[in-house]
């Protein structure tokens, strides 16, 4: 399962410490203008190394077009993103090779591959990210033409809110040898209306999968998520006033798992980093009990990068679905 999307089919490929990384596009619409240029600042965005807050893994991230481009538009044909990795310090992980890092897939891989890649996690790593971040960077220029814009944010970091206050809270971890999580916020608007196909096509279930599919994320709510279990029905309902609209948007954009026309709206929760110098126990491969201080270059909160991910793969869903609602024909 390396593959996302019935019409816009995105497969991901590469490890964090391979030659590359990146996608193979294959459903996007011909004649869309196309360059690295329009690529690259979503990249950026999720690039390491660009400030205190962030893994001093140095990358440039620079990506290059291979195929389905053709004097500066989509053919119709495959699309292929590659990102070569160029700042890998493989050595720091070699302590790894027979330790399970607590909060890791390390064990999980290995239990079900009977192999698994030590060097910063292999396929597991954040850095597959990139490639979605990439792709989604396409969607994003796709769903531009039909008015859609993505756009999230940071709601808190381990509790606090407030630019200031969560810098402090990931320096303060940071110095401590540990790691935080926190909330992201990702809101699409000018979404048409009809999105999503029930009932195993669902819009809400489809951003559901996208989101906890980003390795970090343990949670995903859309609209009043769970706060709608403390509401009267009373309090929830998005009323119809006589001008036609919705007066309110308490489900985040999407009813019966078709998309309503508002806003969509959308938040995960994001654990805190697994790799953090502090000490903990775990086993060898021979299950004998080891402590372990991850070292090498970690983010001491997987927060400020994420966002991005988050809206390339909220972009990704919609695309897709925009693309599946075209074969239809509504009056």
């Amino acid at each position: 399962m390396n593959t996302h999307g019935r019409n816009f089919r995105v497969t991901t490929f590469g490890e964090s410490h391979g030659p590359a990384v990146g996608a193979v596009i294959d459903g996007c619409p011909p004649r869309l203008p196309l360059s690295e240029a329009d690529i690259q600042p979503m990249l950026d965005r999720r690039r390491p190394g660009k400030s205190p807050l962030e893994s001093p893994r140095q990358e440039l991230d620079r990506v290059e077009i291979l195929s389905g481009v053709f004097e500066g538009q989509t053919t119709g044909t495959p699309i292929a993103l590659m990102v070569r990795n160029e700042g890998m310090q493989s050595k720091d992980y070699e302590q790894l090779r027979s330790v399970y890092r607590p909060g890791h897939a390390d064990r999980a891989y290995e239990e079900k591959y009977g192999i698994r890649d030590h060097r910063g996690g292999g396929r597991s790593s954040g850095r597959e990210t990139l490639a979605r971040v990439a792709a989604g960077a396409v969607a994003v220029k796709v769903l531009a033409g039909y008015g859609v814009n993505i756009r999230g944010e940071i709601l808190s970091v381990h509790g606090v809110t407030g630019e200031e206050a969560i810098r402090e809270e990931i320096l303060g971890a940071r110095a401590a040898g540990d790691s935080v999580g926190g909330i992201v916020g990702i809101t699409a608007t000018g979404c048409q209306k009809g999105l999503g196909d029930p009932v195993f096509g669902r819009l809400d279930a489809g951003i559901a999968a996208a989101m906890m599919g980003i390795g970090a994320v343990k949670g995903v709510e859309i609209g009043e998520g769970f706060d709608a279990a403390g509401l009267f029905g009373s309090e929830n309902n998005d009323q119809i006033g006589g001008d036609g609209r919705y007066c309110s948007n308490h489900a985040g954009g999407i009813l019966g798992g078709i998309s309503t026309g508002e806003p969509i709206v959308v938040r995960i929760a994001v654990k805190p980093t697994p790799s953090i110098s502090k000490v903990q126990q775990t086993i060898d491969r021979d299950g004998r009990p080891v402590e372990i201080s991850v070292q090498g270059r970690h983010d001491p909160s997987i927060v400020p990068r994420i966002v991005v991910v988050a809206e390339a793969m909220l972009a990704l869903v919609l695309v897709d679905a925009l693309l599946e609602q075209q074969k239809y024909r509504v009056s």
